[in-house]
């Protein structure tokens, strides 16, 4: 398999970038081909704009999607955006890397979808979601969240941390038409033993050995949707 982990977490020693090492040596262990974006490294630039673009096709006004529509059909986007498109079209297996941060991505990791998810390269013309232009492949998110496993829970106090990963799950990959692994997720790395934080290690390293084959979420059937609502029969066969 091809892997693109997108890594994105300032400090090299921190359990993200530990999670990073083990999985990529494991992976290549194991003869798969893997590649790292690792954002802050790289001085990955999030902001999304006409920075993005060789190309110009309305020089009046910027309107984000028909300028990426445009650059899409002429090949002009910037290299080092284009480098990353090529990156996402070559994986077989997407993996984000990243520590929760306000309940949501790290910025400049929102700042690479927001900047790589461009029409006419991820999405446009009718594909998405099952019909999406990355149909076949697959995406998972792996994570670190500050607190215990119980404060992202029903009873806990930001609630169910599947509800914080909605948006990426199903508004950036499912969206995009890959197939949605369940995440892996280490609660409080910095709360545990060392003994707790190599057991992670150790379980992440059997999550990616097992990518093709690991659990996934259930996948929606755009032919059950009128547009983007969902058919009246159906919404009255399910109450």
């Amino acid at each position: 398999m091809r892997i693109l982990i997108v890594h994105a977490h300032h400090e090299p020693t921190s359990f993200n970038g530990a999670m990073t090492g083990e999985a990529t040596a494991a992976l290549l262990a194991a003869g798969h081909e893997v590649v790292v974006s690792d954002l802050y490294a790289m001085g990955f630039d999030p902001v999304s704009d006409r920075r993005n673009f060789s190309s110009v096709k309305d020089p009046e006004r910027l309107k984000q999607q028909e300028e990426e529509s445009h650059a899409s059909a002429c090949n002009g986007f910037v290299p080092a955006l284009q480098t990353e498109m090529d990156k996402l079209a070559w994986c077989d297996v997407l993996i984000f890397q990243f520590p929760i941060w306000w309940l949501g991505l790290p910025a400049i990791l929102k700042g690479w979808v927001d900047r790589v998810f461009a029409v006419g390269r991820a999405y446009g013309g009718g594909r998405y979601f099952d019909k999406g232009v990355f149909r076949g492949k697959r995406a998972m998110c792996s994570l670190t969240v500050g607190g215990p496993q119980p404060v992202y829970s029903d009873i806990g106090i930001y609630g169910p941390i599947d509800a914080i990963l909605h948006p990426i799950h199903h508004g950036i990959f499912a969206f995009a038409g890959f197939t949605v692994i369940e995440p892996f997720i280490v609660y409080g790395p910095s709360r545990i033993t060392q003994a707790e934080r190599l057991d992670a290690l150790a379980r992440y390293r059997q999550r990616v050995l097992q990518l093709d084959t690991a659990p996934t979420l259930p996948q929606l059937n755009s032919d059950d949707y009128d547009g983007l609502l969902l058919k009246p029969a159906l919404r009255a066969d399910r109450g």
